[in-house]
């Protein structure tokens, strides 16, 4: 794509919203809207017509919802695909199923009054719709989970051990596949996924399904506990904390870091300092470089550190820039992962680095989009 514009399709049955978004997108010398469907009837004779980059798609429509279109385009034409969603309970459900069928990330519905931010809005929409354009799309399958068939190693009765994950763009359904692989008694987990504040409970639910282990929303204060995964509050920084014997969750409210509220990096750095050694860590799929500067202090302080590698990853924009950091000990295939971070913890903790070592590169037979 480089050189080139992002030729984008939007459908919306909203002709005021479809046409705010093609103001939006392009205004961007970098992207063109070649045209527009106000149902998925349409949409499909103009993606042919059209041949688009990528598509921005309303859940709402008539004659068809968008995840009936979304899943037949994923099994006929798979390709990139921005779900535009309401900042409600129901639309974190919908926009979380059109993710685990293949859409590349998500937007909310722009809010019409300018003064609400409608700035903000447009950055993010550009940025997502320019990503999107080079993310690695297929087909998703959900992980079996089924009590007893895990193989990997077992026995983590203890809390001197954590495991520490970030994500973006594609980590929703990356976190809910390396979760599906740990058994119910894995360390206490912390992960930072960047996701709406009306998200992030139903997100915790929907991995607790899909889990042996316990998946919440972290709370403030709350302590970490074997078999536990917490998932950080959207528009919530979570940082881990010692508190004698234990560590506990720390909600906060500072200004987002890198523009992002939850950060990795904030989690990174405070399980960094207060885990050191005792923790593992992994930075998946994900828009931006949030997450890699904090891998890297985990790697120095002596943690196990873990980059998803680039085939395998929808968007390889976090763990590339935590590799190039020097900051994975490792670089591996998803489906690998769970393994690496649950034999990690069962190692003896190694002294912390003064100069993290070349990671190393487990091959995939699974081509990368460039």
């Amino acid at each position: 794509m480089a050189g080139k514009r992002v030729r984008v399709l939007v459908i919306d049955d909203s002709a005021l919203i479809r046409k705010l978004m093609t103001e939006i997108l392009g205004a961007d010398p970098g992207i063109e809207v070649v045209g527009t469907a106000s149902d998925p009837f349409i949409a499909r004779d103009r993606i042919k017509q059209l041949d688009p980059d990528v598509l921005t798609l309303d859940v709402e429509m008539p004659r068809m919802d968008g995840l009936t279109f979304l899943g037949n385009l994923m099994r006929l034409r798979p390709m990139p695909v921005v779900m535009v969603s309401t900042l409600t309970m129901a639309g974190a459900q919908v926009t979380l199923d059109a993710l685990a069928l293949g859409a590349v990330d998500f937007v909310a519905k722009p809010q019409l009054d300018v003064a609400r931010g409608l700035g903000d809005y447009a950055a993010a929409l550009v940025a997502k719709v320019k990503q999107a354009a080079h993310a690695r799309v297929s087909v998703r399958r959900p992980t079996a989970v089924a009590p007893g068939e895990y193989s990997g190693p077992v026995g983590y009765r203890t809390t001197d051990r954590l495991l520490a994950i970030g994500a973006s763009a594609g980590g929703t359904e990356a976190i809910r596949e390396v979760l599906a692989r740990m058994p119910a008694d894995a360390p206490a987990t912390v992960i930072a996924q960047h996701i709406p504040a009306a998200f992030s409970g139903a997100f915790a639910e929907r991995l607790n399904k899909h889990s042996r282990m316990t998946v919440l929303e972290a709370r403030e204060d709350q302590p970490l506990l074997v078999g536990h995964a917490y998932v950080a509050p959207g528009g919530r920084h979570l940082r881990v904390v010692r508190s004698g014997a234990r560590w506990h969750a720390q909600l906060c409210d500072d200004d987002p870091v890198r523009g992002h509220r939850p950060s990795v990096d904030v989690l990174f750095d405070s399980v960094a300092r207060h885990a050191g050694g005792n923790a593992s860590a992994a930075l998946l799929t994900g828009m931006g470089d949030d997450g890699a500067r904090g891998l890297l202090g985990l790697r120095k302080a002596g943690a196990h550190t873990i980059a998803q590698d680039k085939a395998t990853s929808v968007v390889w924009g976090m763990p590339g820039a935590a590799v190039a950091l020097g900051a994975a000990a490792d670089v591996l295939p998803l489906d690998e992962i769970a393994d690496r971070l649950l034999a990690s913890a069962s190692a003896p903790r190694p002294s912390a680095a003064k100069a993290p070592a070349p990671a190393a590169v487990i091959a995939s037979d699974r081509s990368p989009r460039d």
